[in-house]
């Protein structure tokens, strides 16, 4: 079988998919730049038949393609927000299938426009293959068949503080706070990174602060599933940390030329000091609002709620399916999408079983 290649496979994410895919004996290759650290991960995953590849990926990717023939690469090297298409048109031209996890607005949904040269190429390209709008939209999925129209979708995210933290995670979200966000279907006719607080409760967690966040929902899942308004938070566990921010995006709002971006890392590393107080439990909330099939008023609640450090492979699980299934031979769709509709709740909680999370819902 020919094996997965993961871009930033000892990263955050990368590494966990790459147990993940290792697990159900799919074979992986670990690429980055590092040779310690690629070879420490590949000493930990069953199978003999991963391995391992080290290079630049903006610098020798075509010739590493040639020489390792994958199945499929899974690109985990954010912030996508920074991102061209770059890596996913080498692996077109090269005759390769292609996955992201990106959560940039303008990236996931503008991925259609290497639609007509991945067809032609016979081969899939698939953008946001992680919590949103992959997931997001598998909830959605589920319970559309009650709805007659959804009117309002409300969901949000809020890790553990003492989940791993990736730093492109980091990146990508300082680079809009306090910024004004593109439109999208909302109550408001302007709306601003990490602002518009409010308290999310969570089944087991209990309330924790919410505030705005730019994703490709915002644009992809009104547009397929009809949905008039909708509103996407993530939240941090500790409200020092999430109201410190908070505070931070008013002086970016103000005009202050603070470029929180660059600060990421130290921010990241300072957060980490605060690990002490918080826990290791996290979750994810998704509210519709609509009328059923019948005209009358509907609503649905879901919930997942991860524990024991476990959140952190959420946002990996679609991508992992879907790499599978390539790799398997079991996906059929070609042409370049954003992942929305690609997986289903089922597939997603059956690749969880094994791992500390529950799911709550209205039904």
């Amino acid at each position: 079988m020919r094996p997965v290649l993961i871009l930033g496979g000892y990263g955050n994410f990368g590494k966990r998919i790459a147990a993940l895919l290792a697990r159900s004996e799919i074979p992986v290759v670990i690429a980055g730049r590092n040779h310690s650290k690629a070879a420490n991960l590949l000493g930990e995953l069953p199978g003999n038949n991963n391995q391992i590849a080290i290079f630049d990926a903006e610098e020798t990717l075509a010739e590493q393609l040639r020489l390792l023939e994958p199945s499929v690469v899974v690109n985990t090297c954010g912030p996508f927000q920074a991102r061209d298409y770059t890596i996913a048109q080498i692996c077109i031209d090269n005759g390769f299938s292609y996955i992201d996890l990106a959560d940039g607005r303008d990236f996931v949904g503008g991925i259609t426009m290497l639609d007509q040269t991945a067809k032609k190429k016979g081969i899939s390209v698939i953008s946001g293959a992680s919590t949103v709008p992959g997931i997001s939209s598998a909830v959605v999925e589920k319970f559309l068949p009650d709805f007659e129209e959804i009117s309002c979708m409300t969901f949000g995210i809020s890790p553990g503080q003492k989940a791993e933290r990736g730093l492109a995670t980091t990146q990508g979200i300082l680079s809009y706070v306090g910024k004004p966000l593109k439109p999208f279907a909302s109550d408001k006719p302007l709306i601003y990174g990490w602002q518009d607080l409010y308290r999310q409760p969570f089944p087991g967690l209990g309330k924790r602060w919410m505030a705005n966040c730019d994703i490709p929902d915002l644009d992809l899942l009104p547009e397929t599933y009809g949905i008039e308004k909708i509103r996407f938070s993530a939240g941090l566990e500790l409200p020092a940390l999430h109201l410190g921010l908070w505070a931070l995006s008013w002086l970016v709002r103000l005009g202050l030329p603070l470029h929180l971006g660059k600060w990421a890392k130290p921010l990241l590393s300072t957060s980490n000091f605060f690990d002490v107080f918080g826990s290791a439990d996290g979750g994810m909330h998704v509210e519709l609002k609509g009328a059923d099939k019948s005209g009358r008023d509907h609503q649905q609640s879901w919930y997942i709620i991860a524990k024991s450090s476990h959140g952190p492979y959420i946002p990996t699980v679609p991508a992992v399916i879907l790499a599978r299934k390539i790799a398997l031979g079991e996906f059929a769709t070609l042409g370049a999408m954003p992942c929305v509709g690609l997986v289903s709740l089922s597939e997603v909680l059956s690749e969880l079983r094994d791992f500390d999370v529950e799911t709550f819902s209205d039904r």
